[in-house]
């Protein structure tokens, strides 16, 4: 591994950039990068710099298995570096797209001129390139429900979102232009072939090892190195609190930590699987598993972010962890060549504490597979102030398998935003195991819940609030899996858009 500039494709050739900190945004690249060859492109926005607002909103072409992947993320918390080898999209790229040029704009641009999806307009690159992304992965026009999870990470003051979501429809009604994609790709291996990236700057270093033996030496000799992914979290240590990263290891470019595979009945997902695909695969598994991916965050976080630095980070309020503890998941630990495995629960210790050893580091993670079964009960519950785009006050999770009179045979019980850890509730579990579960019953449960979690009050929900809300997440779990009642709930967010 030796010292050379980050290497992407950008405006249709290979760029090279150097001396600049590892922790620059892409955003930062875009607005304020200055070369003898580069000028600063400013269609690119800068709304809130933490990945919220959707202003900043670009798209990544990445090799996949020979094939390139385009996903939306935010450039305002993507560090630079992180780009070397892939492609690079922003707003100035579409019309350049056309086959002729002629001054007429992208079939998406003009939709949202023709449908009024602009007025103010400084949100509108991003929604472009979120409906861009979405034109290139979508062969026909997506349902208003679909194209709503594209936008999910794109905000509105002005539109009310409805000429929005009519733009991204009637912009399959024009003439099809989509990218030349074999170019990007031959591009993009040749790119590939170059050494794996090693920055220093100012005497922070930054790592991007290809393979899996390459990053577990680096974690060892330097065990004191940030691990970075998708920088959805430590992004905004930069942007918002301002703090130093120290040297940097960035587990983006390992092949061999991107793997979702199932043997022996568990499913194992790299930790470098992008949260977009890891809790897709886990839903298609546990279907009551999807309204919790749906929520988790919008598409461009969910596409940068991976579900091993979700779970790595050791956040209380993280929403994989309480639904994945109830499922009986495992960690599957490297340190150099030492392998061991861990289950989740007891991978968190305290507050930002975790059970990983000096120079050790998440590999897989390793959830049980259960076939369908009318005995087998799980959820998991996601309660905050707005239904998408926020974090979480309290995500609860519940399993249990039950034997034919319904008496229960095993339960696990786990809460997000009620602890320092994301945390198992015992008492409760206690109260239920080896019973039929009554309305009584969960009355007493809801008691025990009080002795397993004594919840602060924050900016996110009161103490009170937060107890209340777990009691009644057992309440809802009984009447929906036990008793098969159907509650109310919204269905169809589209329809709310629609009025």
């Amino acid at each position: 591994m030796s010292a050379r500039p980050i290497t992407f494709y950008f405006r249709g050739q290979r760029q090279q950039v150097e001396a600049v900190s590892p922790t620059t945004t892409v955003l930062q690249y875009l607005r304020e990068y200055i070369s003898a060859e580069k000028i600063r492109q400013t269609g690119t926005k800068e709304g809130c710099a933490e990945g919220d607002c959707g202003a900043c909103t670009v798209v990544i072409g990445e090799l996949i298995k020979g094939q390139l992947q385009l996903r939306s993320v935010n450039a305002c918390i993507q560090f630079l570096p992180t780009l070397d080898g892939k492609a690079l999209y922003t707003v100035e790229d579409l019309q350049q797209l056309l086959p002729v040029q002629t001054g007429q704009l992208h079939p998406v641009q003009q939709a949202m001129v023709e449908q009024h999806g602009s007025q103010c307009g400084f949100c509108t690159p991003g929604f472009i390139m979120s409906l861009w992304s979405m034109y290139e992965n979508e062969t026909q026009a997506p349902s208003k429900d679909k194209i709503s999870d594209y936008v999910s990470g794109n905000l509105c003051r002005c539109t009310g979102y409805r000429p929005i979501l009519d733009a991204a429809q009637r912009a399959y009604a024009y003439p099809r232009v989509q990218l030349e994609r074999q170019k990007v790709i031959d591009a993009l291996n040749e790119i590939h072939d170059l050494s794996s990236l090693k920055l220093n700057y100012q005497g922070q270093q930054f790592f991007a090892p290809k393979t899996l033996q390459e990053f577990a030496a680096l974690r060892q000799q330097y065990p004191q190195a940030r691990i970075i992914a998708g920088s959805t979290d430590v992004g905004l240590w930069i942007t918002k609190l301002g703090r130093q990263l120290g040297d940097m290891l960035y587990i983006g470019q390992v092949e061999e930590l991107k793997h979702i595979k199932i043997e022996n009945n568990i499913l194992q997902i790299g930790a470098n699987v992008s949260l977009s695909d890891a809790l897709a695969k886990i839903s298609e598994i546990y279907p009551d598993f999807t309204e919790l991916q749906r929520r988790f965050a919008s598409m461009p976080i969910k596409n940068a972010g991976t579900l091993g630095g979700n779970i790595a980070n050791g956040s209380p309020i993280g929403d994989s962890m309480p639904a994945l503890i109830t499922l009986d998941t495992k960690l599957r630990l490297r340190n150099g060549d030492q392998i061991r495995e861990l289950t989740l629960a007891d991978y968190y210790l305290d507050y930002q504490k975790t059970a990983l050893q000096v120079g050790e580091f998440v590999e897989t993670i390793l959830v049980p597979v259960r076939e369908p079964s009318e005995t087998f009960k799980f959820a998991s519950y996601k309660i905050s102030k707005r239904f998408e785009q926020d974090i979480s006050a309290v995500c609860a999770a519940l399993s249990c398998e039950l034997d034919e009179r319904k008496i229960v045979q095993s339960i696990k019980i786990a809460f997000g935003g009620m602890a320092a850890i994301p945390k198992r509730a015992f008492n409760t579990e206690k109260v239920l195991l080896g019973q039929v579960i009554t309305p009584e019953l969960i009355k007493q449960a809801q008691i025990a819940l009080a002795q397993d979690y004594q919840p602060l009050s924050d900016g996110r929900a009161s103490s009170a609030y937060r107890l209340q809300v777990a009691q009644n997440c057992l309440q809802r779990f009984y009447l929906e899996k036990i008793e098969a009642q159907t509650l109310t709930r919204v269905e169809n967010l589209i329809a709310l858009v629609e009025v």
